[in-house]
């Protein structure tokens, strides 16, 4: 069985999990839910096993903090043997609006830690990551509260289609492979 390792990045603490810069944990959650799915403590992160027709989705949610997350990553890729093409890592990213996806087959960090430290660790930026817009609605010098800020009513109202939608370009990932996903659900 085809295994896929499927890692989104977010702080630990009641203190961080409504905030933006845990989407990555929210899809998580979301996509391990809608595969019958349910985290269990493991090294170095919370961990849920599924399967989605005959492919097996290892999700990850480190307990490393954002900025470390290449701990994480990196060691259940050897522990599990995943190769590059069957990791896609999730984060949030201001460059987008909200709730815009765009999945890439690799790239920069583009400012955000948390893939900084994973193309480190990984030695490479050839791996798939999946952004979703947190949008830039903050004043210069304030980028740190915003990211790490609770979502608006409005933001809030339109999340659960939004999780929805980024479980099912997931899906189409782990068993259409990474240009269906792009193709279908980039910029949607």
């Amino acid at each position: 069985m085809k295994k896929f390792l499927i890692v989104g990045l977010g702080n630990c603490g009641p203190e961080y999990e409504e905030t933006r810069h845990n989407i990555g944990f929210k899809i998580a959650e979301k996509l391990s839910d809608e595969l019958g799915g349910s985290f269990s403590s493991a090294r170095l992160g919370d961990l849920s096993r599924v399967k989605h027709k005959g492919r097996e989705l290892i999700i990850l949610k480190p307990n490393t903090f954002m900025n470390l997350s290449g701990k994480a990553v990196a060691y259940w890729m050897q522990q599990e043997n995943i190769e590059l093409n069957q990791l896609l890592v999730v984060t949030d990213d201001l460059n987008l609006p909200f709730g815009t996806i765009r999945i890439k087959a690799k790239g920069s960090d583009g400012g955000h830690n948390g893939l900084k430290d994973i193309q480190a660790r990984l030695e490479t930026t050839q791996y798939a990551r999946f952004r979703f817009g947190i949008g830039d609605e903050f004043s210069k010098g304030q980028q740190v509260d915003y990211v790490l800020g609770n979502w608006s009513i409005e933001e809030s109202d339109k999340l659960k289609e939004r999780l929805e939608r980024s479980a099912e370009a997931i899906k189409t990932f782990a068993f259409n492979g990474l240009e269906t996903a792009m193709n279908s659900f980039n910029n949607t």
